[in-house]
């Protein structure tokens, strides 16, 4: 049980400033905000309890981004199979954070954000047989995709390597990317309340956490248009380095 009872004061102010601050990410950039929230929070509770924490804020923040970014049913006609295919592998990666509670995902998380930053390091991102076979390559993506997220709540690295060599417009690559978040959550919501023995009273605590990620991610869609492509590109390389970093003390220091 994740406790939230036994929370601090302080604890819960640090919760509420690493939301505003996802919610800002995850609108400016489009993603970001389980990569952000989870390891901020879990430095100063737990795994277990920050995963929880964040799992309905995280639903708000990316039906946001959905919605506010342009016209949606040309992307899901293109990329309708991405949500299936992260339902399918957030449901087994879910069942295995229940089942080993005292795995180390966070350096597991940590690893899967180093592999995509070597590769792209190496210049073996810009993947041609990704947008040849678009749809097969989803496929792949998605349940590798699905089950980071699930497993390690971040499903951000399999997908930037799919999307990125398909060279899509902004909006629609964001789209993309929120469209999948959204389904591997509500997937990990049904889990942990199903196996995870997380109570509807628990959650209907993280709600106030709801309003404040979404308020706070229609900023930062905002200032999405002031970014350009360069930058864009860049400030997401440093943030999974930093997370990655983040990670690995964290790691190294026995917090799980």
């Amino acid at each position: 049980m994740p406790g939230f009872e036994n929370l601090s004061p302080l604890i819960l102010l640090w919760v509420v400033l690493v939301l505003v601050f996802a919610g800002l990410v995850q609108g400016a950039l489009g993603l970001g905000f389980p990569m952000l929230a989870t390891p901020m929070i879990a430095a100063v509770t737990d795994m277990r309890t920050a995963v929880i924490l964040i799992v309905l804020p995280c639903i708000a923040a990316t039906v946001a981004v959905i919605c506010l970014s342009g016209p949606f049913m040309a992307t899901l006609r293109r990329f309708w199979f991405m949500p299936l295919c992260m339902l399918a592998g957030a449901a087994v990666g879910a069942r295995l954070f229940v089942a080993y509670p005292q795995f180390p995902f966070a350096l597991v998380l940590a690893s899967v954000i180093l592999l995509y930053l070597y590769m792209d390091h190496l210049g073996r991102v810009e993947w041609a047989f990704v947008a040849r076979h678009r749809v097969a390559c989803g496929v792949g993506f998605g349940l590798l995709a699905g089950f980071t997220e699930g497993s390690v709540n971040i499903a951000t690295p399999p997908l930037l390597m799919y999307l990125f060599p398909l060279h899509l417009e902004r909006n629609v690559f964001v789209q993309v990317l929120n469209m999948c978040f959204t389904i591997g959550k509500p997937t990990q919501f049904v889990v942990l309340t199903a196996e995870g023995g997380v109570t509807w009273t628990q959650w209907a605590a993280t709600l106030p956490l709801v309003v404040i990620a979404a308020v706070s991610s229609v900023v930062g869609i905002r200032l999405r248009d002031r970014i350009d492509a360069t930058t864009y590109r860049r400030w997401l390389l440093r943030l999974l380095f930093v997370i990655a970093l983040v990670l690995v003390v964290q790691y190294g220091l026995g917090v799980q």
